[in-house]
């Protein structure tokens, strides 16, 4: 076997294994979307009018951006100052 065809089965075997990693934690639901707790430009997606996903949110706990946490954990974090966070979009720290 030529080393070209061996660095080419380390790869697959490499990309298999991260694959087969990721999956397990997107599909088995274990995570919600909680808004308000995502700082500035950290936000996974959905940071209301103006801005498109991903990094996108323009202050930190902004209330309609959203970051993808424990299930069961979103309403009881506290982020300071009596914010919670939400599993319904919020009207607080909205950038104007």
């Amino acid at each position: 076997m030529s080393n070209q065809m061996k660095s080419l089965a380390v790869a697959g075997a490499v990309a298999a294994a991260l694959t087969a990693h990721a999956l397990p934690a997107a599909a088995d639901g274990e995570q919600e979307k909680c808004f308000g707790v995502a700082l500035a430009g950290e936000n996974d997606c959905a940071a209301g009018p103006g801005t498109t996903c991903a990094g996108t949110s323009k202050v930190d706990y902004q209330g309609n951006a959203w970051k993808l946490v424990a299930a069961g954990t979103c309403e009881t974090m506290d982020v300071g100052e009596g914010r919670m966070g939400s599993l319904e979009a919020l009207e607080r720290d909205i950038p104007a």
